[in-house]
């Protein structure tokens, strides 16, 4: 481990200024939510290959949420690399799976059928009732 970089002065250096320059965090970011990152992180691991001293396109800016989540599901922790969705909402209450059937499905009254036949007698569309 003696090319791990993580306790130099050029990673603190690099750490600061990418913060510096991405202060947000990007997962959340792309969410819809707005959370300050602490954390920057290897696009590509080191330990799979990635540089450890690269430019800004190279690191990613995270909060410590999203970067546990990023580390819990990436190769260096040993996990298989999966398309599952990330659970949760964006800032608007919707789903962050499009899958979800939150995202497919609408409750928009043009798309919803009566559930068995109508009853003219009960329903009136339109029309004045008796009553006023």
């Amino acid at each position: 481990m003696a090319d791990w970089p993580y306790n130099t002065a050029q990673w603190q250096r690099v750490r600061r200024a990418h913060l510096a320059r991405f202060p947000l965090c990007e997962d959340c970011k792309t969410a819809g939510f707005i959370r300050v990152a602490n954390t920057v992180d290897h696009r590509i691991p080191i330990s799979a290959g990635g540089h450890p001293f690269p430019g800004h396109d190279g690191l990613a800016s995270y909060c410590p949420s999203c970067h546990g989540a990023k580390t819990a599901r990436g190769v260096e922790a040993g996990a298989v690399r999966t398309n599952k969705p990330r659970r949760g909402c964006d800032a608007s209450g919707m789903p962050l799976d499009p899958a979800h059937d939150w995202s497919t499905k609408s409750l928009r009254p043009e798309r919803l059928r009566p559930t068995s036949e109508v009853n003219p007698e009960l329903v009136r569309y339109g029309e004045e009732d008796d009553h006023g």
